[in-house]
């Protein structure tokens, strides 16, 4: 999906919000008709029959009719597909949009003529019941391209999303593997020594974040103050998530293009980052702590970098058991605790190896990927870590 960032005029961004206000409100009439089913009554309406209540609404009601029923249909469509996927178990299930949150909306039945470039940077893309609205030229669009998805930000940019299934990188076939391990205080440790980190927002932006998020806590609900103030933080925000995502698309694509096969830990990283607030009856303990760790995993796009890689390199990104790898050392293969001596140093009490640990680590899931593809072709295989027994009741995270 390449995205684009999106330049309406004034009127024409009131008339895409409009476009968002009605997906958003079909949205939530799906979601409110799932909500009130039980057991033993009739099983809510399915999507051919929310089209045909569709068409009634927009029947009997003008201001309804005045939108685009392609919108408004593609809403329906798009909780469809989610109840689909919360039925297999894949997503959670549906809830109810917020105007702020998650605006948006989808085009479909999209021909070659729908899109054209105007410059070097400048491009038009043609939306029902707004007409051309332009768009930064950034990268060329898809001959294929068959729908489009535009949405709005908490800051209030706009964007254009045009699906198509990108190509993947080829492999360099120098039969070349490199491991990951991924961490909060180095994002990135590749097996090669390389050190990698998410760019974040710099000082100066920290601190306005800062006393931006304390005037909002002294702001009155509901005034306009409060609005202003949260526009501003949000601005901040979406500057260091795209920091993150081109951080992540910039590091994929190196290492798809340099690296036969990605090695890297299989994180369960929705179980990692769940919250320790516990209940009433059972509180968490050291809830700030845990807290701060989830946001510094987020932070460094743990997921995002992994999904990227397998989009671009599909069939080459290998998942390890992460298992100990911090703690094994990389020349002797002796596995100890006591061998990490701090977050970024490793010296083996075995054979005093000294390495920086991340690299450590990196280098121990790269000896696992590799042995793991000279057994599955009929070898033998790597040798397990030496000196396990101390460490069975352990649970350890590379």
């Amino acid at each position: 999906m390449s995205r684009f960032r999106l330049q309406p005029s004034p009127v024409q961004e009131a008339k895409l919000a409009e476009h968002c206000g009605h997906a958003r409100l079909v949205w939530n009439l799906a979601v409110e008709q799932h909500v009130h089913w039980k057991r033993g009554r009739k099983s809510a309406p399915g999507f051919a029959e929310q089209c045909r209540q569709l068409t009634e609404a927009r029947a009997e009601f003008e201001w309804l009719r005045a939108g685009s029923i392609i919108v408004q249909q593609q809403a329906l469509k798009d909780f469809h597909q989610a109840m689909a996927n919360f039925f297999g178990k894949t997503h959670r299930r549906p809830t109810w949009r917020r105007r702020g949150q998650a605006e948006g909306f989808r085009i479909v039945a999209v021909k070659p003529g729908d899109v054209r470039r105007l410059s070097r940077h400048v491009g038009e893309v043609r939306v029902p019941k707004v007409g051309w609205v332009r768009f930064r030229w950034s990268r060329n669009v898809s001959d294929e391209t068959k729908s489009f998805r535009i949405t709005r930000d908490r800051a209030g940019r706009w964007h254009v999303a045009f699906v198509a299934i990108p190509k993947p990188i080829p492999a360099p076939g120098t039969g070349e593997v490199v491991g990951v391990d991924r961490g909060v205080t180095v994002s990135a440790a590749l097996s090669t020594g390389d050190l990698l980190n998410v760019p974040t927002l710099r000082e100066g932006e920290k601190g306005r974040l800062l006393r931006l998020q304390r005037k909002l806590a002294k702001a009155g609900r509901d005034s306009r103050r409060r609005e202003r103030v949260k526009v501003a933080i949000a601005k901040l925000k979406v500057r260091e998530s795209d920091r993150r995502k081109d951080w992540v698309e910039k590091t994929s694509t190196d290492l798809a293009r340099d690296f036969d096969v990605i090695a890297v830990e299989d994180l369960k990283i929705g179980n990692m980052t769940r919250p320790a607030r516990g209940t009433l009856e059972a509180p968490g303990r050291n809830v700030r702590q845990k807290a701060g760790l989830n946001r510094g995993i987020l932070a460094a796009g743990w997921g995002q970098l992994v999904a990227r890689l397998e989009h671009k390199a599909p069939g080459r990104v290998m998942k390890i058991d992460p298992r100990y790898t911090s703690q094994t050392c990389n020349a002797c293969r002796h596995l100890a605790r006591e061998s990490r001596e701090s977050q970024a140093l490793f010296l083996c009490v075995a054979c005093g190896h000294r390495d920086h640990a991340d690299v450590n680590a990196a280098r121990n899931i790269r000896d696992t990927a590799v042995g793991q593809t000279v057994a599955a072709r009929g070898g033998a295989g790597l040798p397990e870590p030496v000196n396990r027994e101390p460490q069975r009741d352990l649970l350890l995270v590379g």
